[in-house]
């Protein structure tokens, strides 16, 4: 038996370390577990968790080729975030001038949602819980 038990962590390539850091940490507020820097790979490996959860590893790398976002590519899509306060969300965001789209409702689950990217154009989701 294979026993999955969760998602254990994502990892996310990054084209500006300190810009996607401070996106992760500042705008979205994961916290910083543990950075490293890989001198062999000239390579950043930034630890993050959300909730006191490993959730999130943020790479560096050098010139890395640029994600296939739109038309939509195969692979995986987005990131989704769960919040109790979706509008709250969206506003903080918008605060940080951070581009969103507007507020949806799921037709299945009837919860709203709504899309952003992070500084690479990676989709993310803020979802209601």
């Amino acid at each position: 038996m294979l026993n999955i038990t969760r998602v254990h962590h994502i990892a996310v390539i990054c084209s500006d370390y300190n810009v996607s850091k401070e996106f992760y940490t500042q705008t979205l507020g994961l916290k910083v577990i543990r950075e490293v820097y890989r001198a062999e790979r000239q390579s950043y490996k930034l630890d993050l968790a959300l909730g006191g959860t490993y959730v999130l590893e943020l790479f560096s790398f050098p010139n890395p080729p640029a994600r296939a976002s739109f038309p939509e590519a195969a692979g995986l899509r987005h990131l989704a975030f769960e919040t109790d306060h979706v509008e709250a969300a969206k506003a903080a965001l918008n605060q940080k001038n951070v581009a969103t789209q507007e507020i949806r409702v799921d037709a299945t689950t009837g919860k709203r949602f709504f899309f952003f990217s992070d500084p690479d154009g990676l989709p993310l989701e803020i979802y209601e819980q």
